[in-house]
């Protein structure tokens, strides 16, 4: 296919970090991109920088959503034919957060739903809509068809786990009730460029709990590119279908999770006399057998 021929596609909110992302992924492909970016407060820095790249990329046109503003997300899909959706709470999460994020979710779905040049919404979910319940260590296998428990996650105050679960939850209701093509991307930690300074918030509410999931062998992360790379496949792909885990690195060691906490420095830190413990390695209950044949090319 010439690069003249690639669909628009539309980027909501595309001033997240993985929204950022995946809008530099798809242009760098060849599409036209709508970035659909939630205002809030100000311009955020991430904001600048899509605006920035605007002015020099004529494939790339910003529009300003309210995710609780069902029409203004109508505005931005206008001509599209994919939907790829990445919610995220900029001032991190909490128990009032939950609810705005379901309802954004909705909204997005619904306007898809009333898109006719909509052919696929690739949701970016998170692993911890998966991997919150008791005795998860009990179980050999986590993958795509496990959710995480909500009265868990409220009993825990893992707001973050319970925001993506309700919302994964209540878009994959409403895609199948509409009869719509989406699939979902369930992606571990998010791991790149800046990621501590750009995304700090969000990666200390995936953390919440970081312990109990290294010692029930569920803390993954992923690189944002490979991600980005996963979601683009997931729309280009006819077979795709359902839910996807993505993550290229699993922490069951402590090495690995020693490492894991120098990439995100200076947002967390070891102690400074830090020292190795011992060499106990946890089973690791992570499944990727969906991922796998995706990303060779046999999904």
């Amino acid at each position: 296919m010439d690069i003249e021929e690639l669909p628009s596609v539309c980027v909501l909110d595309a001033s997240t970090y993985v929204g950022f992302w995946i809008l530099k992924g798809l242009l760098s492909k060849g599409y036209t991109v709508h970035a659909a970016i939630q205002k809030y407060n100000g311009e955020t820095g991430m904001e600048k920088k899509i605006r920035d790249l605007a002015r020099e990329e004529e494939r790339l046109s910003v529009f300003e959503v309210d995710v609780l503003d069902y029409h203004s997300i109508l505005i931005a899909l206008k001509g599209c034919s994919a939907m790829f959706c990445c919610l995220d709470c900029p001032d991190g999460y909490d128990d009032k957060m939950i609810d705005l994020e379901v309802r954004g979710a909705i909204n997005v779905v619904e306007a898809c739903a009333q898109t006719d040049t909509i052919e696929k919404i690739i949701f970016s979910s998170s692993l911890t809509a998966a991997i919150w319940r008791e005795n998860i260590c009990s179980q050999e296998d986590v993958d795509e068809r496990s959710w995480s428990d909500q009265e868990f996650c409220r009993k825990l105050k893992l707001w973050y786990a319970l925001a993506k679960t309700l919302s994964e939850h209540a878009a994959w209701a409403l895609a199948m009730d509409r009869k719509l093509n989406m699939v979902s991307i369930n992606a571990g930690l998010v791991l790149g460029p800046g990621v501590s300074q750009q995304n700090p918030l969000s990666t200390m509410s995936y953390l919440k709990g970081v312990a109990q999931m290294y010692e029930n062998g569920v803390l993954a992360s992923v690189d944002v590119n490979f991600l980005v790379d996963v979601h683009i496949r997931a729309f280009q792909d006819r077979s795709t279908c359902g839910r996807y885990f993505c993550f290229n690195q699993t922490v069951h060691t402590e090495e690995e999770a020693v490492k894991l906490t120098q990439s995100l420095s200076p947002l967390i830190s070891l102690p400074q006399r830090y020292e190795y413990q011992g060499s106990e390695v946890y089973a690791e209950r992570l499944r990727t057998k969906k991922l796998n044949k995706l990303v060779e090319g046999t999904a």
